[in-house]
C-alpha cells in the first residue's frame, strides 16, 4: 500500500503541474478593492448597500458602504452583483464517483488506482470552487487511504486550484459493517473504511489517521435501516458504547472533532452519547434527540441531496427517508438545533451536479433565504471551528468572496449561478469584470 501511495504522489505531482499550467490563479495584488450593488456578510444582518471591500494580502482589511477607493488600490467593479462569503459544504467525498451501494463503487475500489482517483479528486475540488464553494469538509476517501491529505496540500500550496479542504482520511467502521462486502471469503478485497474493532484499536486508529494528516475523524454509527411501527427510522448500531466513546475521547484529547454517520434514531442516540460533534444525515431524528442535540451543542448536517439521489436505486426504507427528514427539519429549526449545509456529493456524481441545490431544500423546508445562506457560510464555519477565519465578510477574515447576479434573499436559486469566486484574495473565476 505504501508503494501505491508513493506512486499516487508521483503521478499527482505531474497532474498538479499540468492543471496549474492550464488554470493559473490570477496574480494577487498586495491590495485590491471590490465594489458591487449589495453585500450579504454571512452574519444575518441587513445587506450592505454599495459595499466597498478592501483586501490586503489575502485578508479583508475593511468593509464600508459607499466610500472612495484608497489611492493605489486596484478596483474590481462588479456592477449590480451581490457579494457573499465563499460557500462551505461540510459533507463531501471528492474521491467518490457514485453511490457506495452500487457496482460503480466496486469498480472504483477494484479497478481504479489511487493515483487515478486522486486526479478525479483534484478535478472535483476545482468543480466545487467554480460553483462558489471555497471550503469543503471531505468526509473520507472511500478506500483511497490518506490521499485526501495530498490533494489538500497541493491546493494549499497553490499547485492546483480547488476548494480549501478539511479532510478525514479513511473513516472507521467495525469489521463486516461497510463495503466492500459479499465477495468470497478467500479474497482479501479492499475496504472503503478502516476496519476498527475494540477500544484499544479504536484509539490506535484515531492516532494513525490524525498522524497522517486528518483534520476530522469520521466513524459509522449505524447500518441496516427500517422504519418501525412507531414511524421512526431504526437501525443497527455498529460500535459498542465503549468503542464509540474511545473514538470520540481520543479524538478530542488530540484537539480534533468527530463526525458520525448516523441515519437512524438508534445510531444518532449512540453517537450523541459517545460525544460526536456532528450528526451526518440524521433521517431518524426524533424530538427527544433534537433536545439532546441542543443540550450538547451538536450539529446536524442533513445531506438532503444525497438522500434524493440514492433513494430510487436503493429502495426500501430510503424511499421514506426524504419525508422523514423534511418533517424533522422543520421541528429541528423550531427547537434551535444547529444545522449546517452539507450535500454528500460524491454519493451522486460530481459533474453535472450543483451543490447549491441543497440550499433549495432548506429554503423550501422552513429556513428563510438568509438562514439557508448562513447554513453554508457562518454556521458552517462554526461547525468547522473556523468562525474567526471563514464564513463572513468582515475585517480580519480570509478573503473568500463570491458574487452572483441578482438577490439570493429574493430567490435562493440565484446562488446556482456564481459569477465571481475569490479565495484567499485570489480571483479564480470572474465573468462579471473584464
Amino acid at each position: 500500500m505504501q508503494i501505491r501511495v508513493a506512486l499516487a504522489l508521483t503521478i499527482g505531482a505531474c497532474v498538479v503541474g499540468v492543471l496549474s499550467a492550464q488554470n493559473p490563479p490570477a496574480a494577487r495584488p498586495v491590495r485590491v478593492a471590490i465594489r458591487a450593488a449589495r453585500l450579504i456578510d454571512g452574519r444575518g444582518g441587513q445587506p450592505v448597500a454599495n459595499p466597498l471591500v478592501t483586501i490586503e494580502n489575502g485578508r479583508i482589511a475593511s468593509l464600508v458602504s459607499g466610500g472612495s477607493t484608497p489611492p493605489g488600490v486596484d478596483v474590481l467593479d462588479l456592477g449590480t452583483a451581490t457579494l457573499l462569503p465563499g460557500l462551505i459544504d461540510t459533507h463531501t467525498h471528492v474521491f467518490l464517483q457514485g453511490d457506495a451501494a452500487s457496482e460503480e463503487y466496486e469498480v472504483q475500489l477494484l479497478k481504479q488506482s489511487i493515483p487515478y482517483r486522486a486526479i478525479l479528486a483534484a478535478r472535483n475540488a476545482k468543480l466545487a470552487l467554480d460553483r462558489g464553494f471555497t471550503t469543503i469538509r471531505d468526509l473520507e476517501t472511500e478506500g483511497a487511504m490518506y490521499a485526501d491529505v495530498d490533494v489538500k496540500t497541493a491546493i494549499d500550496r497553490g499547485e492546483v486550484p480547488g476548494a480549501r479542504m478539511f479532510v478525514s482520511t479513511r473513516a472507521m467502521a467495525p469489521t463486516g459493517m461497510y463495503p466492500l462486502l459479499g465477495f468470497s471469503w478467500e479474497l482479501d478485497v479492499p475496504h472503503g473504511v478502516q476496519p476498527v474493532d475494540g477500544v484499544e484499536h479504536a484509539r490506535l486508529a484515531v492516532r494513525e489517521q490524525i498522524g497522517r494528516g486528518a483534520d476530522w475523524i469520521k466513524y459509522y454509527s449505524d447500518h441496516g435501516y427500517a422504519f418501525g411501527a412507531d414511524g421512526v427510522l431504526h437501525g443497527q448500531v455498529n460500535f459498542t458504547a465503549d468503542e464509540a466513546r474511545a473514538i470520540v475521547e481520543e479524538t478530542h484529547r488530540l484537539g480534533h472533532r468527530v463526525a458520525a454517520h448516523a441515519m437512524s434514531a438508534d445510531g444518532i442516540d449512540a453517537a450523541l452519547k459517545a460525544g460526536a460533534d456532528t450528526i451526518e444525515h440524521g433521517a431518524g431524528m426524533t424530538d427527544a434527540l433534537m433536545d439532546d442535540m441542543v443540550r450538547r451543542g451538536a450539529w446536524w448536517v442533513p445531506t438532503v441531496m444525497a438522500m434524493a439521489a440514492v433513494a430510487p436505486a436503493r429502495g426500501g426504507a430510503y424511499l421514506r427517508m426524504m419525508d422523514a427528514t423534511k418533517s424533522a427539519f422543520g421541528r429541528a429549526l423550531r427547537k434551535g438545533v444547529r444545522i449546517a449545509n452539507g450535500t454528500d456529493i460524491g454519493a451522486f456524481p460530481w459533474p453535472g451536479a450543483n451543490q447549491t441545490q441543497e440550499l433549495h431544500y432548506y429554503a423550501d423546508w422552513g429556513m428563510t433565504p438568509m438562514q439557508a445562506i448562513q447554513s453554508a457560510t457562518s454556521s458552517a464555519a462554526q461547525l468547522l471551528g473556523q468562525a474567526d477565519r471563514l464564513g463572513t465578510i468582515e475585517a480580519g477574515r480570509v478573503a473568500d468572496i463570491i458574487a452572483v447576479t441578482g438577490d439570493p434573499l429574493t430567490s435562493i436559486a440565484v446562488l446556482d449561478h456564481v459569477a465571481f469566486v475569490m479565495k484567499n484574495g485570489v480571483v479564480y473565476k470572474n465573468t462579471l469584470h473584464p
